[in-house]
């Protein structure tokens, strides 16, 4: 599958070359910000992974598929390799690629995810955007006020919206929420690496310091996979982390640089 993406800065074989990937019911435009601080130094391709953003819509939803995905785009822009920024959803698309095809990995940075199968956690989530009566809404400041008996945080609210597009005289989702919504206990997982053996290349995890999607009992595990790991918590900081602390996550970013 062909994905769109969007691109900053230009290729230069005395550049490197990262590939920034979101989460789940995130797009492109969450990594804007931090795509644009690295311009001038790096050339940065940005994606919308399948059922999401500008990219097309599929039945197939799991971390095989989106890492073939990936690999695609790799090839079609004429790169040798590159170096991964995925988060949440996206890290696990970055780690299973670098697991399966470590010659297309040039570094790693995973963003608040571990290889691990997780509790369902979006299932109210999909419950209330799906509940929006998308045929009858007159604005996004309605589908604000329809969330927010199910979603008390405005933050999130906002972040979720971004799926939310008027085409002509009719709104839509730009996700593909019945397909998500079907594969949440895929995407809660992680494919059985057994077949594969390590990814021999540099990784970096940046946690959340307020965050529980990582935990010490983690680490084990994902040193098997990746023995060379290095682990950063940013401090003040939840799932979001580089949303919520912009300024130290793209210390962190660089220094790994």
């Amino acid at each position: 599958m062909r994905l769109h993406f969007r691109e900053y800065g230009s290729y230069s074989e005395r550049r490197p070359t990262l590939i920034f990937l979101h989460g789940l019911l995130g797009s492109a435009s969450n990594w804007h910000s931090i795509a644009r601080k690295l311009e001038a130094r790096a050339h940065v391709i940005v994606p919308d992974l399948r059922n999401h953003g500008r990219s097309p819509h599929a039945e197939a939803m799991n971390y095989p598929s989106m890492a073939a995905d990936l690999s695609e785009l790799i090839d079609d822009q004429g790169l040798d390799s590159a170096l991964l920024v995925g988060h949440s959803m996206g890290g696990k698309v970055a780690m299973w690629l670098a697991l399966t095809q470590p010659e297309l990995v040039t570094g790693l940075v995973v963003v608040d995810i571990a290889p691990v199968t997780y509790p369902q956690r979006f299932e109210s989530i999909f419950v209330a955007l799906r509940g929006i009566d998308i045929a009858n809404l007159k604005s996004r400041g309605q589908a604000d006020q329809l969330l927010a008996s199910a979603i008390g945080e405005p933050g999130l609210r906002q972040f979720l919206l971004q799926n939310l597009e008027r085409g002509g005289d009719a709104w839509r989702w730009r996700s593909n929420l019945s397909v998500l919504n079907r594969e949440l206990r895929t995407l809660a997982g992680f494919p059985d690496a057994s077949d594969y053996t390590i990814y021999p290349g540099p990784v970096l995890f940046i946690w959340g310091g307020a965050s529980d999607y990582l935990k010490p009992e983690f680490q084990p595990r994902i040193r098997t996979l990746f023995p060379y790991a290095r682990f950063r918590v940013i401090s003040g900081a939840g799932h979001w982390v580089y949303a919520e602390q912009p300024d130290a996550f793209y210390t962190a970013l660089n220094g790994f640089l």
